[in-house]
């Protein structure tokens, strides 16, 4: 199915992949209509049983794996068709039947190209009766542009030698600085000839404009960049041909070039922020040494934290393309960090369970700055002038509704809560605000079963607009 549109297009005709059913019928399990003509369906079947006039066709093509046809036009939805079943072979064993349903109800003469199409589809079925096609080993890859049958089709011969270009193939060679014609000509020596420079082209170019091999590359010249795919033509013996489709994805490929353009500009600017922050921050721990006053001194060295804290975010995201943080990775160097920091003389050991994933730039900001607070705050309050460990646990969970949820608790085994009324400091009014109007999300405290405080964070991680 991943290339049976490239057969419908070729074939003018709707494609319909058969399977068998414990019932001894068969169901249909998908439906491909040609974008190169009209549909002989107006409604999808898919899902429903074969039709009884159909079925011997089916399994008369599944025991022999050979093409059964018709014996004539049937009529069906107001169209004449001629029908073909094509079974699926692989390694001598039938997986599935294609009924090909051609429309006969035109009554023009078809044009050379129309009967070239259809002898290629031809082709292409009979080398799948026979397990040759498709190759699921061709590296064509996934690079958006892959050529379709009306973007440009050549047909060549065993040795390479143009018999047919569609008008858009013609047409897509000329932009390159090719001649107006390439029928009775080397394509492989045609194509070769527009490349100025050999350095720069992909080594299998060759292969692919020969027909040899069933691979896709590109050629650029005179501004303009062209997609090629080659398909070879083979028997049990031999290789008797090739089809090339191509496509000029001059446009593309520019829009792609801008896009990574833009991602190297995005990522300069994250990494400029973190300089400037550092910078900030190296300024305020050379003011906080020249204060005289100790909670002047310390009221310094928390916005130096903080700042430090942002900049850590920028950096992770200067060394990406994505704009979404790996922050398990962040919050490991920063969570021992942020204890050594905060109690100097102290043995804190640190545990981290769980996992946060991947969140966007906009939530990854804001929860640093929660989490460095609230680990600060569980150190210098929780633990004061005692040994301890501090454990951040994270856990990503769904609710009811299906919204995606991420759990983050703090704890500490120190001396737990002050009784209240509980005073709140500049740290915990800043984690109430990012907390309720940055990330959206609700925060509580909690005493533990044992000694300490337990602080729980939970907030949404849907995609951000």
């Amino acid at each position: 199915m991943g290339d049976w549109q490239l057969v419908a297009d070729l074939a003018f005709a709707d494609l319909v992949l058969w399977f068998p059913v414990p019932d001894g019928t068969y169901m249909a399990l998908a439906h491909v209509r040609p974008s190169t003509s009209h549909t002989v369906f107006h409604t999808d079947f898919v899902g429903e049983r074969i039709r009884k006039d159909l079925k011997s066709l089916v399994d008369e093509a599944w025991r022999t794996q050979a093409i059964v046809r018709s014996d004539r036009g049937t009529e069906q939805e107001e169209h004449s068709m001629l029908i073909e079943a094509v079974p699926m072979v692989r390694n001598g064993r039938t997986l599935a039947v294609i009924s090909v349903h051609f429309d006969l109800s035109g009554s023009r003469m078809p044009s050379r190209l129309e009967l070239t199409y259809r002898q290629c589809a031809e082709d292409l079925l009979k080398m799948c009766t026979q397990g040759l096609w498709p190759d699921f080993a061709t590296p064509t890859g996934s690079r958006r542009g892959a050529p379709r049958v009306g973007d440009g089709f050549i047909r060549l011969d065993a040795d390479g030698i143009v018999q047919y270009a569609s008008p858009n193939a013609v047409s897509a060679y000329r932009r390159l600085g090719a001649a107006d014609t390439l029928e009775g000509r080397s394509l492989s020596e045609a194509t070769m000839g527009l490349v100025k420079d050999r350095r720069l082209i992909d080594e299998s170019l060759p292969l692919v404009v020969s027909g040899k091999m069933p691979w896709r590359t590109e050629i650029e010249s005179m501004g303009v960049t062209l997609s090629l795919r080659a398909i070879p033509l083979r028997d049990s013996r031999k290789r008797y041909g090739a089809l090339v489709l191509c496509r000029d994805v001059s446009e593309l490929r520019r829009r792609e070039k801008e896009l990574v353009s833009k991602d190297a500009t995005i990522r300069e600017i994250h990494h400029r922020v973190k300089n400037n922050l550092q910078t900030v921050a190296a300024l305020l721990r050379m003011q906080s040494r020249r204060m005289k006053s100790e909670e002047g001194r310390q009221g310094l060295d928390q916005a130096m934290r903080r700042v430090a804290t942002i900049a850590a975010v920028h950096e992770t995201l200067s060394q990406g393309l994505s704009e979404n943080v790996d922050f398990d990775e962040l919050i490991d160097r920063q969570f021992r960090l942020i204890v050594e920091i905060a109690s100097p003389g102290q043995k804190v050991n640190t545990e981290r369970t769980g996992a946060f994933g991947g969140l966007p730039a906009e939530l990854a900001t804001p929860l640093s700055l929660v989490i460095n607070e609230l680990v600060t705050n569980a150190v210098e309050h929780g633990l004061a002038d005692r040994d301890g460990t501090v454990v951040l646990d994270a856990e990503r969970y769904r609710d009811p509704l299906g919204e995606d949820f991420l759990r983050v608790a703090i704890s500490d085994d120190g001396v737990g809560l002050p009784p209240e009324p509980r005073q709140e400091g500049l740290g915990l009014q800043i984690v109430r605000t990012l907390v309720t109007s940055e990330l959206s999300g609700n925060i509580y405290w909690e005493d533990r079963s044992g000694p300490g405080t337990r602080v729980v964070i939970e907030l949404p991680v849907a995609a951000r607009r």
